[in-house]
C-alpha cells in the first residue's frame, strides 16, 4: 500500500516569505546633504556686494553682521543676507549686481553703450518730438478738428489729429520712463528685465493718452476743448499710464466682486 509523502513545511508553496521589512531605501547616488559650494560662494558674493553698496550710499549697517559674515555656517550667512537686504532696500541683490557689472565695464564706453535702454528712450523721445512738431505745423490740426474727435472726423484730418495726440502721449510716457530709469540708477533698483516692461508701458501710455483726450472731447461735445487742453490730457495720460491702468484695474476688480457676491 503506497503512502503519500508529506509536504515539507518549509516549501515556498506552503508559506509566504515577507521580505518587505528587509528592503531599505537608499538615497540616490550623487546627492549630498546641504547646499553646494557654488551656492555658498554666490551668497558670499551677494553679501559683499550689498555691504559695499550700503557703505558707498551711506546706508545704516548693523554691527551684528560682523560675526555672521565671517562665519561659514549657512544659518549665519542667511541671517546676514536678510539683515543686509533690509538695510539696502528698495535696492535688491540682483539690481546691485547688475549695476556693478555696468560700472565694471570699460570706462571708454559711453552711458548709451552701457545702458541701451537710455539710448532707445532718447531716440523715441526725438521721434515723438519730430512727429509732434510735424503734425502741429499742419493747418488741419486745430481747435475745430480736435473738437470733433474720432467720431465726427474723417480722412486726412483725422489721421493727423490722431498722430498729433499719439506723439504727445508718447512724449509723456518717454518722459516718465527716463525719470524712472534715472531714479533706478540713483537708488540701485534698475534691473535688465525692466526693458521688456518699458516696451509694454510705452504702448499703454500712447493708448491711455489718446483715449483720455478723446473721452474728454466726447464728454464735453468739443465746446471747451482746445489744442492746449488736448495736449495736456494726452501728456498726462501718457505720463500717468501706469496709474490709469491701476485705477481701471481697481474698478474692474470691484465690478467682478459685486457680480461674484450676487452669484454666491
Amino acid at each position: 500500500m503506497a503512502t503519500s509523502n508529506p509536504i515539507p513545511t518549509n516549501s515556498p508553496s506552503s508559506s509566504t516569505v515577507d521580505t518587505s521589512s528587509k528592503i531599505t531605501q537608499k538615497p540616490p547616488k550623487g546627492i549630498k546633504k546641504g547646499v553646494s559650494d557654488s551656492l555658498m560662494v554666490e551668497i558670499k558674493e551677494e553679501l559683499e556686494n550689498m555691504l559695499s553698496f550700503a557703505m558707498r550710499n551711506g546706508k545704516v549697517i548693523n554691527t551684528e553682521l560682523n560675526p555672521l559674515i565671517e562665519s561659514t555656517n549657512l544659518d549665519d550667512l542667511i541671517n546676514a543676507h536678510n539683515i543686509l537686504a533690509k538695510n539696502i532696500a528698495p535696492a535688491t541683490p540682483k539690481s546691485i549686481k547688475y549695476l556693478k557689472t555696468l560700472n565694471a565695464e570699460k570706462h571708454s564706453r559711453t552711458i548709451f553703450s552701457k545702458l541701451p535702454i537710455i539710448r532707445n528712450l532718447i531716440f523715441l523721445a526725438l521721434f515723438f518730438l519730430a512727429l509732434f512738431i510735424g503734425t502741429s505745423l499742419s493747418d488741419q490740426v486745430d481747435n475745430t478738428s480736435l473738437a470733433k474727435g474720432v467720431l465726427a472726423n474723417d480722412g486726412t484730418p483725422l489721421l493727423l489729429n490722431l498722430l498729433f495726440l499719439c506723439a504727445t502721449s508718447g512724449l509723456g510716457v518717454v518722459f516718465y520712463l527716463l525719470k524712472s530709469v534715472s531714479e533706478g540708477i540713483q537708488k540701485g533698483t534698475l534691473m535688465p528685465e525692466q526693458s521688456i516692461y518699458y516696451v509694454g508701458l510705452i504702448v499703454l501710455g500712447i493708448m491711455s493718452g489718446l483715449i483720455l483726450s478723446e473721452i474728454v472731447s466726447t464728454y464735453n461735445d468739443g465746446k471747451s476743448l482746445t489744442v492746449f487742453n488736448s495736449c495736456v490730457l494726452a501728456l498726462v495720460g501718457g505720463f500717468s499710464s501706469d496709474a490709469i491702468f491701476t485705477v481701471l484695474q481697481g474698478i474692474i476688480t470691484k465690478i467682478k466682486a459685486v457680480f461674484t457676491t450676487v452669484d454666491n
